[in-house]
């Protein structure tokens, strides 16, 4: 399976397109050894047709660093690019299709002599590292993603998914404050949802609905794993969350970027547990 989900892979080819000419494409691809299967007379026909190489196909191609997917090797030369060389709106995609793969873009600087051996100077380089351990099970996001969705869809959950839809949109964007607020209604909306399929009759309250998801019998929150309890003053999961998601104000020191990615994976990760258990509950 690609390691990178479609939108990184697009923008990877897009930063590369955007940053040559069509003869430099040509040497590219010649490398790569997909000579002939680009040709288009334009710059984004060709730029298209390579993606879905990439996409499509279990290539390998040869780089500096040896053979690795076609995929990859557009990522590389992406980070490579010197940022008076790359589209924004570009490389915002593949930043953020990247930390949804679960990457993380890590820039250093090292020095380098000129061609003849003098004048040192620094410059950066970009390198990929994971966000989480590779063989820890169940945090690929995009399986997360299309479980969740899967989920949603079975139970007619169509409010909650309008909100995730719109949240991965935002995010992709780079959007976050956009993508917060609708992790945030999401996160709100199928809470709800499975409350009243489990036969809440009380006030259209949030809060109250989650209180009855604790107490209906079986019990759908957990005291006994601390996601809720009926004193407030005692730590309960689905309430830290509600209000992790619902801070006020900025945050000295904290990047909006990195923020909003941890709001993504952990809304993700806690809407799988909860719809799951829900799916097994009900008929």
């Amino acid at each position: 399976m690609n390691n990178f989900n479609r939108m990184t892979i697009v923008a990877a080819c897009q930063l590369v397109g955007e940053a040559n000419s069509h003869n430099d494409m040509e040497v590219l691809e010649a490398q790569w050894g997909i000579s002939g299967r680009c040709n288009a007379s334009s710059k984004s026909g060709r730029v298209a047709a390579l993606a879905r190489i990439a996409l499509d196909e279990d290539l390998e191609v040869m780089t500096k660093v040896g053979r690795v997917p076609l995929g990859r090797a557009l990522i590389d030369l992406a980070l490579e690019l010197n940022e008076r060389r790359r589209n924004e709106d570009s490389w915002t995609k593949l930043v953020s299709g990247l930390r949804f793969d679960g990457f993380e873009v890590i820039e250093t600087e090292e020095e380098v002599l000129s061609r003849g051996g003098m004048f040192p100077r620094m410059e950066k380089v970009r390198t990929l590292a994971r966000m989480l351990p590779a063989d820890v099970p169940e945090l690929d996001f995009r399986e997360a993603e299309s479980e969740v969705v899967q989920l949603l869809d079975r139970h007619g959950f169509s409010v909650a998914k309008g909100h995730l839809r719109l949240a991965l949109s935002a995010f992709e964007r780079g959007a976050w404050s956009s993508a917060n607020g609708e992790l945030r209604k999401l996160y709100e909306s199928y809470l709800d949802e499975i409350a009243d399929k489990l036969g809440y009759s009380g006030k259209d309250d949030s809060k109250l609905k989650r209180d009855f998801l604790g107490t209906v019998q079986p019990p759908f929150l957990l005291e006994d794993y601390n996601e809720w309890n009926a004193n407030n003053q005692k730590p309960q999961y689905i309430q830290g969350l509600m209000s992790r998601l619902h801070p006020h104000g900025g945050h000295a020191g904290l990047s909006e970027e990195e923020d909003a990615t941890f709001r993504l994976q952990i809304t993700l990760i806690t809407a799988r547990l909860l719809l799951r258990r829900f799916d097994q509950r009900v008929p």
